[in-house]
């Protein structure tokens, strides 16, 4: 539904390769950062009913631990893991599936709901640890209603279907903790136009539906909308684990080396309850102090969109693209609409930006 086709598709693909890994420098026509803006919001995605359980307390307890902050997404209907066994046949899951020990993190019980198990309900089931985050103090959204239904099926659904999907996990999130939800971060970064534009319609403060470089507005097919995009910035760990010899250990290191450099619009990092919250809970708490110790003040997406609240923020094509170490494809972060991006190919792929 996003996915637009481009003379070159290897432009975009390279550019934003180039950007993710800081080849390719940028300047936004209309904004001035000053001196640089050291947030780096923490995206949790929370995805079965174990996450939720026994991811998510462990989470808040070690943020609060560093004195950091954070936002929460939920998936607040059935968990039907197990469903996820039907991407066998996507390019790459299995690779992945293999490097990133699935097993160990999510548990037999959980790759079984929706197959030789129900699937439970979290919003039910977890509503204490859910309503637990609130009461703490952090910032809590929408991630989805069922996590396997929508990363399989909303890029091709129609507005009925998406619409059904959405309202679902509204009505429940209400239920949960007395107040609309003002903010969704997409389950597999999988979305599609009726989702985007329905952001408008609620009135949502901000969405992270993408993955990118820098807070934008979204543009699909030439249609400008008025929901601000913060998409994640960095690689996951599941996307690094396993890649070109990284090891849990080192993939923080790879992360840090990330961070070091300035980066004046901030960093979204995207983690999960099932894996930083619960077998790579050392890794991440390594990676906590490092980024202290780096100077980054570690925020929730609130604090991050708040702290561009009086910029301009460029407009950018919302595409479909892939991302390294994911399978499949998803929604990322396209070239400036109209273009204002003045970019430093590396070298030897000069070509690439033409």
């Amino acid at each position: 539904m996003l996915q637009r086709t481009y003379d070159n598709k290897k432009a975009v693909s390279s550019y934003f390769h180039a950007c993710q890994h800081g080849h390719a420098q940028f300047i936004v026509k209309g904004i001035h950062y000053g001196d640089r803006m050291q947030l780096l919001a923490l995206k949790i995605d929370v995805d079965t009913l174990r996450g939720s359980r026994e991811g998510v307390p462990r989470l808040v307890e070690i943020l609060q631990q560093y004195g950091a902050q954070a936002t929460f997404l939920f998936s607040l209907g059935p968990d039907h893991t197990g469903r996820a066994l039907k991407r066998v046949f996507r390019p790459g899951f299995l690779k992945k599936v293999s490097r990133t020990s699935v097993l160990e993190h999510y548990g037999i019980q959980t790759l079984l709901y929706g197959t030789l198990l129900p699937g439970p309900d979290i919003g039910r089931k977890a509503a204490k640890q859910l309503k637990a985050v609130a009461e703490a103090g952090f910032e809590v959204g929408i991630h989805c209603w069922d996590h396997i239904r929508w990363q399989d099926g909303v890029t091709h659904a129609d507005e009925t279907w998406t619409l059904q999907e959405i309202q679902r996990a509204q009505k429940r999130f209400k239920e949960l903790f007395g107040v609309e939800a003002h903010t969704h971060g997409a389950a597999g970064w999988q979305m599609n136009t009726h989702a985007l534009r329905q952001w408008n319609d609620l009135s949502f403060s901000y969405a992270s539906d993408c993955r990118g470089t820098h807070p934008f507005l979204p543009v699909v097919k030439g249609e400008l909308l008025s929901c601000p995009q913060y998409p994640t910035t960095l690689p996951t760990f599941d996307e690094l684990i396993g890649v070109d010899g990284l090891t849990q250990d080192t993939a923080v290191d790879h992360l840090l080396g990330l961070t070091a450099q300035e980066q004046p619009h901030g960093h979204v990092f995207t983690l999960h309850a099932e894996l930083e919250g619960m077998k790579l809970l050392p890794q991440f708490e390594t990676l906590l102090k490092g980024w202290i110790a780096q100077g980054w003040k570690l925020v929730s997406m609130h604090e991050l969109v708040e702290a561009h609240r009086d910029l301009t923020l460029p407009r950018h094509e919302f595409l479909q693209g892939t991302v390294a170490g994911r399978s499949g494809t998803l929604s990322i972060q396209g070239p400036a609409f109209p273009p204002t991006l003045h970019l430093t190919p590396p070298s030897g792929i000069a070509h690439a930006y033409t």
